[in-house]
């Protein structure tokens, strides 16, 4: 895999005024009111409150999972806000890594097909693929059990499985939603200092939604968020 080519500036992520409203029957909800927030390349940051807050909802836009209602998100300097889903499924592919709390790997693939599958999707040759896997896997140390599925891994195991399947890409950023949240304490002890290892000696830029203090904590910044909007911004 190449190298990620710097876009000249260190901003990887910019809100501006971003809003995010749904219709249920007869009421509108306003799931972000006006979010304005900047994530620079090789930041981790934390996004934390409430649930219900808007923070989920937030990342999922980030992600380019969803559109805003309105307002402006730039990823790597582009506008994506109006982009098609066409255009989505392409930024989604070569520029976001994900990691989710539930793991969400195919249950009939091993621990290296599900690694390999998001480079499958983007057509990357399948003896890079296989060796950038194994190089991954190692990393998250789980070479030994590349053959696994993931119900013969434990919860731990497949969050790292996950973590190695988000770098697949190479993403511009990676987004993390409640990744320790499925865990005990001590497993998703090691699963945080890995994904803080990769932030650190990958300068990979990661935003990590939660709601305990002490993961948040663990980030250069926490934006708190309240009913859809940024109550504070806290230097760790």
């Amino acid at each position: 895999m190449e190298e990620r080519k710097s876009n000249g500036t260190d901003v990887v992520v910019e809100c501006t005024n971003l809003r995010k409203s749904y219709i249920l029957g007869e009421v509108k909800v306003e799931a972000l009111r006006g979010i304005n927030m900047q994530i620079k390349r090789g930041e981790m940051v934390s996004i934390m409150g409430p649930s219900g807050c808007g923070k989920t909802t937030l990342l999922n836009i980030i992600g380019s999972l969803d559109y805003p209602t309105s307002g402006k998100i730039i990823l790597e300097g582009t506008d994506i806000s109006g982009a098609t889903e066409r255009e989505l499924t392409r930024i989604r592919r070569k520029s976001v890594g994900f990691i989710f709390q539930f793991y969400n790997l195919l249950p009939v693939l091993s621990a290296l097909e599900n690694v390999e599958l998001p480079m499958l999707i983007a057509g990357v040759p399948k003896n890079e693929r296989n060796k950038r896997a194994l190089d991954l896997l190692e990393k998250v140390d789980l070479l030994k059990r590349q053959e696994h599925k993931p119900d013969e891994l434990s919860g731990g195991e497949r969050q790292r499985v996950a973590i190695a399947r988000s770098l697949a890409n190479n993403p511009a950023i990676l987004l993390a939603d409640e990744p320790t949240g499925d865990l005990d304490t001590e497993t998703g002890t090691v699963v945080l200092k890995l994904l803080k290892e990769v932030n650190r000696s990958e300068n990979q830029t990661l935003v990590l939604v939660t709601h305990d203090e002490s993961i948040a904590r663990q980030a250069n910044r926490i934006f708190h968020i309240k009913d859809g909007k940024i109550s504070s911004v806290e230097e760790t």
